[in-house]
């Protein structure tokens, strides 16, 4: 059983969900740019860093790699690739990451649109499934799906300017998969959410095309309560819980003490043991600690290092902290154990609702991770609320 709690942390709604008594997803709701679509003007290309900085959004300013812009995202001239870009082109983007302390917004010409069952990008080429399903799944779906996904992409090339597009298939597509469902009905279903989703895209490009600069083409809503609490119920089913409660207020929960602890550096384990997790500039760093976990016990280090594991991932979805993640696991002498731990990390890592890499272990025994931007960190969020409340007390 699974309880989604809907309450607030001092001026921000907060959408919480606990499995077990047991928070295992945050979303703190602020305004956040992030996912929408605007039609940009270039304003000046910085060519020793190869990107152009562009106005989006009234007076924000944001950049884009050359690179990255796709021929069909320009709409008052025709170009060949981002190299022929030049101050005052007008290109529909979209906003990949919010900006950063001294950082700029990053934006993009892979738009993506996201349906029940299935994320079109434009500009992407291949068919892909989710990583969170199993591999048998997965190559069954591909099966399925790939002369679908090659005809689709060949009738519709020309509403993209001669554009590709990609396909990723959802997790949700499970919910089809069952002795109930055909398999043509299967196929239609997600047939008809990729029809629309293209369907979506083509008519941003070309709404674009007739809109002054700075107009929002698409609003992914992510300052929505109702997104949040649909995407908590989608994490909830990726883990086959089905038997949900809707709170809005609750003597069981506190979520103000929840958060204030996501706010503190070292985490105590059942065992004993401990983390300390540190957020920096350029990666997030989190260390084991033995503490008071009962040494000479059979396996104990095995045993605090899978438990700090699923901790840990606990708390990287919790304070969202993204990009490199390099974790100090307490050592161990059996080549065997540390590839187990691995082997645990990489399964954790696929369950994740939030792209997370396992990447390496290294000589000095730190494992390596990577997550994907999704939106600011915890820390971010409630740093900013914090200046903004300051801002209000002096004017």
């Amino acid at each position: 059983m699974a309880d989604i709690l809907v309450s607030k942390y001092g001026e921000l709604p907060v959408v919480a969900t606990y499995i077990d008594g047991k928070m295992q997803r945050l979303s703190l709701i602020h305004d956040s740019d992030r996912g929408n679509v605007y039609l940009c003007r270039v304003e000046n290309i910085v060519k020793n860093i190869s990107s152009a900085f562009v106005r989006y959004n009234g007076d924000n300013i944001g950049y884009i790699p050359l690179k990255n812009i796709l021929p069909a995202n320009v709409i008052n001239r025709a170009i060949e690739s981002g190299k022929d870009i030049r101050q005052g082109d007008e290109l529909i983007l979209q906003v990949e990451t919010e900006p950063q302390k001294l950082k700029k917004a990053k934006l993009t010409s892979y738009i993506s649109i996201s349906g029940k069952y299935s994320v079109v990008t434009l500009g992407k080429k291949g068919l892909g499934v989710s990583m969170k399903l199993d591999d048998h799944t997965r190559k069954d779906l591909l099966n399925v799906f790939s002369d679908v996904y090659r005809q689709m992409a060949s009738d519709q090339s020309k509403a993209f300017v001669g554009g590709d597009y990609g396909v990723i298939l959802r997790t949700e597509v499970q919910e089809l998969i069952s002795p109930e469902v055909t398999e043509q009905s299967l196929m239609d279903k997600v047939r008809s959410d990729i029809e629309f989703n293209l369907k979506k895209l083509s008519d941003i490009l070309n709404e674009g095309r007739t809109r002054t600069v700075g107009s929002c083409l698409l609003t992914k809503g992510n300052s929505l309560v109702e997104t949040h609490i649909s995407n908590a119920r989608n994490f909830l089913l990726s883990k086959g819980i089905e038997d949900i409660n809707m709170l809005e207020t609750s003597v069981v929960y506190s979520i103000k003490n929840d958060i204030d602890k996501l706010g503190q550096n070292r985490v105590w384990l059942k065992s004993g043991a401990f983390l300390i997790i540190e957020q920096l500039e350029s990666f997030n760093a989190i260390d084991v600690n033995t503490g008071k976990a009962i040494t000479g016990k059979k396996d104990i280090i095995k045993k605090v290092n899978e438990e700090a594991a699923l901790e840990i991932m606990r708390q990287v979805r919790l304070r969202n902290l993204t990009g490199m993640i390099l974790i100090d696991f307490i050592n161990m002498k059996d080549k065997n154990d540390v590839e187990e731990l691995c082997c645990y990390v990489q399964q954790l890592c696929r369950k994740e609702d939030v792209h997370t890499r396992f990447v390496d272990i290294t000589g000095l025994g730190i494992v390596e991770l990577t997550r994907n931007k999704n939106d600011k960190s915890l820390k971010e969020i409630l740093e900013n609320q914090n200046n903004s409340v300051d801002n209000k007390l002096y004017e």
